[in-house]
C-alpha cells in the first residue's frame, strides 16, 4: 500500500472514521494497532511474523533488563535483543551479499563452492522497526527510559503505520509514554484555532 494511492486514501478514511467513534482510548489504540498490521501486511502478509518477533523479543528483553539484579544478566538481555534484531536485519538485508562474498573467498583458497540460489526478499521497513525496537531496549539498558506499562502501547510504538515503512526512527520517549494519555479533541481544536 503506497501513501499516494487510492487504496491508502480509503484505508486512512476508514481508520479515521473508526478513531472518531466514541469508544475508549484503549479501543482506539487497538484500532490503530490492527490498522498498522493491516497496512504492513498489504505488501506481504507473512512478513508480519518478523514484525511480531522483533516486537515480542524486545518487549521481554526490556522487562528482563528491569528485573535483572546483576550486571551480567542485564548484559545478557541486551545481547539477546541485539542478536535477534541485528540477526534478522543482517539475514534479510545482507544475507545474499555475505554468501556471495564467502563463495568468492573460498574460490581464492582454491575450493569450488557454489551457493544455492537465494530467494531472500527484503521486508519493507525492516530497518525502521528493527532500530526502533533496539533503541527501546538500549534506552532501558542505559536507564534513559522506563519500559512501557502495557504491551499495547509498546506494540503500537513499533508498528504505528505512519512511520513504519518510511521513518523516521522514533525514540521510545517520543511516543510510548504519550500513548498512555488520551488527547482531548477540545484541546486539539483550541490548539488549531490559536494563532
Amino acid at each position: 500500500m503506497i501513501f499516494n494511492s487510492l487504496v491508502f486514501v480509503l484505508f486512512f478514511a476508514i481508520v479515521l472514521l473508526l478513531h472518531a467513534t466514541p469508544f475508549s482510548w484503549r479501543v482506539k489504540k487497538v484500532n490503530l494497532l490492527l490498522a498498522s498490521y493491516i497496512f504492513y501486511a498489504a505488501w506481504n502478509p507473512p512478513f508480519v511474523i518478523l514484525l511480531w518477533l522483533s516486537t515480542v523479543v524486545d518487549w521481554f528483553a526490556a522487562r528482563g533488563l528491569v528485573a535483572a539484579d546483576r550486571p551480567w544478566k542485564r548484559r545478557g538481555w541486551m545481547l539477546l535483543s541485539i542478536a535477534v534484531s541485528l540477526g534478522l536485519l543482517c539475514y534479510f538485508k545482507y544475507g545474499h551479499f555475505l554468501v556471495e562474498n564467502f563463495a568468492s573467498f573460498v574460490a581464492l583458497a582454491g575450493f569450488h563452492y557454489s551457493p544455492p540460489r537465494s530467494s531472500i526478499v527484503l521486508p519493507i521497513g525492516i530497518s525502521f522497526y528493527t532500530f526502533a525496537t533496539m533503541s527501546y531496549t538500549l534506552d532501558i539498558y542505559l536507564r534513559r527510559a522506563t519500559p512501557a506499562r502495557s504491551f499495547l502501547d509498546y506494540a503500537l510504538f513499533v508498528t504505528f503505520f505512519p512511520h513504519l515503512v518510511a521513518g523516521p526512527i522514533m525514540r521510545p520517549t517520543e511516543l510510548v509514554h504519550s500513548l498512555r494519555f488520551r488527547i482531548r479533541q477540545r484541546r486539539i481544536s483550541c490548539g488549531l484555532a490559536w494563532r
